[in-house]
């Protein structure tokens, strides 16, 4: 089999920027909030500055993931960096409707087998029999990538 990429799906910069400018604003404001202006119990300012500093290390998670793009080849659908999220092989569905649990702008594969857990914030995750790709990409190429793996599906 080849390895040729058939379609690419990369975050958009200004979605990209958007998404991880309201991450970054959200931990920042959290963290202002718990120290100018505590509330009056401490665990309410231990869980703000707890929730401010996640954001701000999913703002971190989703700029390295944002960074790469997800490719399909022949074989397997795949993030640039050359983590595997799932063979051509395994899939047995793709919904891409209004009302089915996808990212903005994405698909859902439906998988024959369970994959371990995997989240790539912005771009894509895989969680048991499902794996979810798009959020902050741009819906022409997830669009183009779904048709093609509908094909794929298809034509076996």
């Amino acid at each position: 089999m080849s390895d040729k990429v058939l379609a690419t799906v990369r975050a958009s910069a200004p979605r990209r920027a958007f998404g991880l400018g309201t991450l970054a604003g959200l931990g920042l404001l959290l963290l202002y909030m718990a120290l100018a202006m505590p509330p009056a119990n401490p665990v309410w300012r231990v869980v703000m500055v707890v929730l401010g500093v996640a954001a701000l290390w999913l703002t971190r998670a989703m700029a390295r993931a944002t960074a790469g793009a997800v490719e399909l080849t022949e074989t397997e659908l795949r993030d640039s960096d050359g983590t595997r999220i799932a063979l051509i092989e395994e899939i047995v569905g793709l919904d891409r409707g209004i009302f089915a649990f996808k990212p903005s702008n994405g698909f859902l594969l439906r998988l024959a087998r369970r994959a371990p857990r995997a989240w790539r914030p912005g771009l894509w995750w895989r969680l048991g029999r499902r794996v979810g790709v798009g959020g902050v990409t741009p819906g022409a190429q997830a669009k183009m990538m779904a048709e093609v793996i509908e094909t794929m599906l298809a034509t076996r």
